[in-house]
Order: C-alpha cells, then sequence, then structure tokens
C-alpha cells in the first residue's frame, strides 16, 4: 500500500489497520520460528506497510500534511 493511498484515510482507520498487520505478523512470526513460513516476502512487505501507516499516523498528529 503506497503513503498517498494511506493519507487518505483517518486516524482511527489507519489505528485499525496497524492493529490488524501488528496481529497478521505476529501469526507470521510464529510461523517463521516453527519453519511453516509459507511466503517470506509477504513478512518483509507488512513489516514495511506497518511503517508506511506509521509514518501517516505521526505526520497527521503533527499537522505536517
Amino acid at each position: 500500500m503506497k503513503a498517498s493511498e494511506l493519507r487518505e484515510f483517518s486516524i482511527d482507520e489507519l489505528r485499525k489497520k496497524e492493529r490488524e498487520l501488528r496481529k497478521e505478523l505476529m501469526e507470521m512470526r510464529f510461523q517463521k520460528s516453527i519453519g511453516r513460513l509459507d511466503n517470506p516476502a509477504k513478512y518483509r512487505q507488512l513489516k514495511r506497510d506497518l511503517a508506511r501507516i506509521l509514518t501517516v499516523i505521526k505526520e497527521k498528529e503533527l499537522g505536517i500534511r
């Protein structure tokens, strides 16, 4: 997901997406630890998406954009 797309969401919607991604990452981390991770590229992409969401939330809180 692109940052420009994320900027269209409200802070509440972004926080909801953040919770969903954190839950999914936790599940993938567990799968990785037991050696059953099917798509390691998706794990990396989820981490990047989470970072983008957190960046946009911080921008909105500070009134930067």
